[in-house]
């Protein structure tokens, strides 16, 4: 089954034309990920965060998915301040801490939560599908959109047939260890998974070709612009604006 944990329907935020979220969201990572001052950086964190709250998600799920960067993050912290050339400000015995260390590491800290709060208030809160008909509004290449969507929809079934093997050879009594059966087991693992994967393929291309398709997917929904989506794209204009400004002057 495809999980989309943040599709919220009734969003103020999913009201806005999916082709203008999809604009606005890259030229709004781009930015953020360009900058490196802190005044901009810190703007960013609280604009997302306000695109989070009113995209409506969940903030459970928000945590989890913040917890998981975050802790990534943490790496960082404790390598960069040490590894980093640069103004020591704090000796730890043979380990110095840095000054520029510092600086990069809040610098990522804040351009990642900031970059990934945007995304799932802006990109997650719509279905893939509906992204998938936005990207062909902007006249992506037709067969990176149908390898995007068709990706997405099968690599769930592909996951159901791993974990039915994973379950078959437990079944027959199977326990990972290091040596050379195990190392067959998982080869033949991955080997079925590769043929099964195909004949699926084959399958699909059959049943689409049986059913009339002729290289392009349909929208039950047409997509329009309304005052909200213009609306928003004046604000996140200004917005973008306001980051440039801060980060240049």
């Amino acid at each position: 089954m495809i999980s989309e944990p943040f599709v919220a329907e009734n969003s103020r935020i999913n009201q806005v034309h999916p082709t203008t979220r999809v604009v606005f969201a890259t030229a709004y990572c781009f930015i953020v990920a360009l900058s490196y001052r802190f005044p901009a950086l810190l703007t960013a964190v609280f604009v997302s965060l306000l695109m989070v709250c009113l995209s409506g998600l969940n903030l459970y799920a928000v945590a989890k998915r913040l917890a998981v960067v975050n802790g990534l993050v943490l790496f960082i912290w404790l390598i960069l301040p040490f590894t980093y050339s640069g103004e020591p400000v704090f000796d730890m015995g043979p380990f110095t801490i840095t000054r520029p260390g510092i600086i990069l590491s809040a610098q990522i800290t804040l351009k990642s939560n900031a970059i990934l709060l945007a995304v799932m208030a802006l990109l997650s809160s719509m279905s893939l599908v509906t992204m998938g008909h936005a990207l062909s509004r902007l006249r992506i290449p037709q067969k990176l959109v149908f390898l995007f969507l068709m990706t997405v929809r099968y690599i769930f079934v592909i996951e159901n047939e791993y974990q039915r093997l994973v379950r078959a050879i437990k079944i027959r009594g199977f326990k990972p260890g290091t040596n050379i059966h195990t190392y067959k087991t998982y080869a033949y693992l991955i080997g079925i998974i590769f043929v099964r994967a195909s004949a699926r393929a084959q399958r699909v291309h059959q049943a689409m070709m049986c059913r009339g398709f002729k290289g392009k997917f349909y929208s039950l929904y047409k997509f329009s612009s309304t005052r909200l989506s213009w609306g928003f794209s004046t604000v996140m204009t200004v917005l973008l604006t306001a980051l440039i400004f801060l980060e240049i002057v």
